[in-house]
């Protein structure tokens, strides 16, 4: 085999392998709405989610300064407010804002930078499913 053909054959893995990661993470891309990312995170993890680890979740500090509950209130039905910026956050239950989870790579953005604030990483896909699964039961 020479050098041409080796590298066709390595570009052509390296592009597979790709497509397969990218596959999937297929239903959290194209999520429309909250049950569909929330559909996406769960195979993603593996496990089913648990509205009471997520509810915890978002009520715990983790060894930081903040919770998810220190700028989005402890049940997050209401507008909230940035603890260091006093800038108004909406409702994040979807039931009280319905533009909440229906953009997945919006909620990507929000869950990478909050779960840093909150964290110091980011949050695993067991750990979104967890708290949207807890959202997604508060109902007005």
């Amino acid at each position: 085999m020479n050098l041409l053909s080796s590298h066709r054959i390595l570009s052509a893995c390296v592009t597979a392998g790709i497509g397969l990661a990218a596959a999937a993470l297929l239903p959290a891309a194209q999520a429309a709405t909250p049950a569909e990312l929330l559909s996406g995170y769960t195979a993603q993890a593996g496990a089913p989610a648990s509205p009471a680890r997520g509810q915890q979740f978002f009520t715990s500090r983790h060894g930081h300064e903040w919770s998810c509950s220190s700028c989005h209130g402890n049940v997050p039905t209401q507008a909230g407010k940035h603890a260091s910026t006093g800038k108004a956050i909406q409702a994040m239950a979807p039931a009280f804002n319905p533009e909440r989870f229906t953009d997945a790579a919006k909620a990507e953005k929000w869950f990478r930078r909050n779960c840093n604030d909150v964290l110091g990483r980011e949050c695993s896909a067991a750990e979104k499913a967890d708290v949207l699964s807890w959202l997604l039961t508060l109902k007005p």
